[in-house]
């Protein structure tokens, strides 16, 4: 008996069955639809041919697969539509930050400018060789509120161009004498920055890809539409103005560590309605993690800024460079370099990243660099962009910023209710002098935490539920201990030798002791503490104006023959550099000489010449910061800073008594008290 197999035929996929569609294919769907301009269009789509030529197997095939997904996936053409609105950015900048009025000031006046811009009225030429058509589109134009020029060829618009300021170019194609395509060259090459519209009865594809090429911001057909051309120009000229808005001045905040420059860039994206990038270049040596590899390395990888912008999804960000004072250089590069293309308006037009190896337009990013110490910058980077210096707070500014911002925080950080703890300005102020010195707040910030962390395990072991606590200054010491810092420079006692003075670091305004001794010898000037060679200049300066004043301050002509002097400067671990302390090195030495003390609370600084004049310094307010911290009732200023000490707020000269001088010879029975008795040297 036989039997048939039965042999199973293959099914035959129905019309409704949906083809798998390749991943090849998927991706030319995505090119298509991500309304690439055109020179990016035409160079994705050679790689796409490649692609299709090349084996799936083989390494090339991946790395120009994620290299037109990454292509697609920037954004060429999207921007946050954010609103120029003066009044809520002010009252952003004043609920997110309390001081720095001179920041907040500055960051108006440019909003300020912006928003004048964006509510001037806009002046558009209108350029067609047909009478009916340019006074049609004249008169819808002018009914909404544009200022209107015409002109009947490309010779008379070159002309208008040449006279008046114009915003937008609206040309027609074919034209006697110069055609629109030649109008638009002249005009990408004596004005870039005006966008063209170009309108034709002859609307052919090749025709609008041609101008779009050249340049052209839109292309309409006619008969003109008039509700199209309205919405057009509202779109180009927007358009225009975000591209306006990121431009003008690289912002770069300077100042002291925890004085809020990164929280002040983050309140400038919010009150632009903007979105915030922020990228910390501390630390950076190689310049490819900004620039991006080479594809022909195996891994690489787009740079950060071309990576972060692909994360955003727009192209008008603001974007921190932060730490920008810290880049590092070696063998693989200099970061630095990079910056000077990033941060110039006229070349980030078209920033070259290695991976895309294809310009992106940059100039609608607003960036804003951060640096503790700009003399650690390069100077053509530094030329480029436009200093804020964010100054140190004062006690006053500290009380009311914990009070208003870290306390809450803290509060809602360590589990307790806001109504729960009560904290009196005694209190505050106690944590403020006695536990932190500091131009910022970072340490203010971490006390009160401490303290809010011990009262709640002391809520935990107690359970005293939510009863209401109240901290006054007493209670600050028995949560956090014995004080950490002493107002030395007001407690201590005048002595022989010994001047205060102040400097400007890295952290903000400092108090220092400068210190001299003399011992047998054979005149030689010994210096320690770690001193630069500016400040080694200026001890022997201070020394040569003594010794060639040795009768005016009644000191033997021949005490340098066989004396030594050494002058120490203590914290002898920091490198100290600069001119400011010259005036402070001359009251100690002279002190030691004359053997009259000097007063430990008054302080110093100036720097001071051979002939003993004292020059001006920078840094005043932080210097006088620190000396409030320090306990000093007196500061000596050179003359020269008179306009500057006139300037500053009354808190932070509050208590000080200030004296300006122009000469050593002023400082002498200011700093010294009057000689008790005369030693030998």
């Amino acid at each position: 008996m036989f039997f048939k197999r039965k042999v199973e035929q293959p099914e035959v996929p129905s019309q409704n069955t949906p083809v798998a569609v390749t991943p090849l294919a998927k991706l030319r769907t995505q090119v298509d639809d991500a309304r690439l301009p055109p020179q990016i269009f035409e160079a994705v789509a050679k790689e796409l041919d490649k692609l299709e030529k090349t084996d799936p197997s083989v390494a090339e095939y991946s790395v120009g697969f994620n290299y037109i997904e990454l292509v697609i996936a920037l954004p060429w053409n999207m921007s946050s539509l954010g609103t120029l609105d003066l009044e809520r950015a002010q009252s952003v900048l004043e609920a997110r930050h309390c001081g720095l009025a001179q920041v907040k000031q500055r960051i108006l006046e440019f909003l300020a400018a912006k928003t004048l811009c964006s509510k001037a009225q806009k002046n558009i030429l209108v350029v067609d060789d047909e009478l009916i058509a340019r006074s049609n589109m004249n008169h819808v134009l002018s009914k909404d509120g544009y200022s209107c020029y015409c002109a009947a060829n490309g010779i008379e618009a070159l002309g208008v161009l040449a006279e008046e300021e114009i915003d937008l170019v609206i040309t027609d194609l074919k034209m006697d004498r110069m055609d629109g395509l030649q109008l638009l060259q002249q005009i990408n090459r004596l004005a870039p920055e005006i966008p063209v519209i170009m309108v034709t009865g002859f609307a052919t594809v090749s025709s609008a890809v041609e101008a779009l090429k050249k340049g052209a911001a839109h292309y309409l057909g006619k008969p003109v539409n008039l509700d199209e051309l309205r919405k057009t120009v509202k779109e180009v000229l927007e358009k225009k103005l975000f591209v306006e808005m990121g431009k003008g001045p690289i912002l770069c905040f300077t100042g002291p560590p925890g004085t809020g420059k990164t929280s002040v860039g983050r309140a400038i994206a919010e009150a632009l309605q903007r979105q915030f990038v922020r990228i910390s270049l501390a630390g950076l040596r190689d310049e490819a993690e900004l620039r991006g590899h080479r594809r022909t390395y195996v891994g690489a990888l787009p740079g950060r800024i071309i990576t972060e912008l692909k994360r955003i999804g727009v192209n008008n960000p603001v974007f921190m460079l932060d730490e920008i004072d810290k880049i590092g250089q070696d063998f693989r590069g200099d970061p630095a370099s990079v910056l000077l293309e990033v941060l110039d308006p006229e070349q980030n037009i078209h920033f070259t990243d290695h991976y895309l190896d294809m310009p992106f337009d940059l100039s609608r990013v607003m960036f804003i660099a951060t640096a503790n110490d700009i003399s650690k910058l390069p100077g053509p980077l530094l030329d480029r962009m436009e200093r804020i210096d964010f100054a140190g707070y004062t006690a006053k500014e500290k009380l009311q910023i914990a009070q208003q911002f870290i306390l809450p925080r803290q509060q809602k950080a360590a589990g307790l209710p806001k109504t729960m703890l009560h904290f009196s300005e005694e209190a505050i102020a106690r944590v403020i002098s006695d536990y932190t010195r500091e131009s910022g707040l970072r340490n203010l910030e971490r006390e009160l935490a401490d303290i809010c962390r011990k009262i709640a395990l002391l809520c935990l072991q107690s359970k005293c539920g939510d009863q209401t606590m109240d901290i006054d200054a007493e209670t600050i010491g028995h949560l956090l201990g014995p004080r950490k810092f002493f107002h030395e420079a007001a407690a201590g006692e005048a002595r022989v030798g010994i001047a205060t003075g102040l400097v400007w670091a890295e952290s903000g305004g400092e108090i220092i002791s400068v210190e001299t001794v003399s011992m047998r010898g054979s005149g030689k000037l010994i210096l320690t503490g770690s001193l630069g060679e500016v400040l080694q200049e200026s001890a022997q300066a201070v020394l040569s104006y003594i010794r060639s004043r040795t009768k005016e301050y009644r000191i033997l002509d021949t005490f340098f023959q066989d004396t030594d002097i050494h002058i120490h400067f203590p914290s002898g671990a920091i490198t100290k550099d600069g001119p400011s302390a010259g005036i402070t090195i001359f009251a100690a030495l002279l002190s030691l000489l004359t053997r009259r003390p000097a007063r430990r609370d008054v302080a110093l600084t100036g720097e001071m010449t051979l002939s003993g004049r004292i020059l001006p310094v920078s840094g005043i307010r932080e210097k006088l910061l620190a000396a409030k911290r320090a306990g000093v009732r007196c500061v000596l200023l050179p003359q020269a800073n008179k306009e500057e000490v006139a300037a500053l707020a009354p808190d932070v000269t509050e208590d000080l008594e200030l004296v300006l001088a122009t000469n050593a010879d002023e400082v002498v029975d200011r700093v010294l008290e009057a000689r008790a008795y005369i030693l030998p040297l």
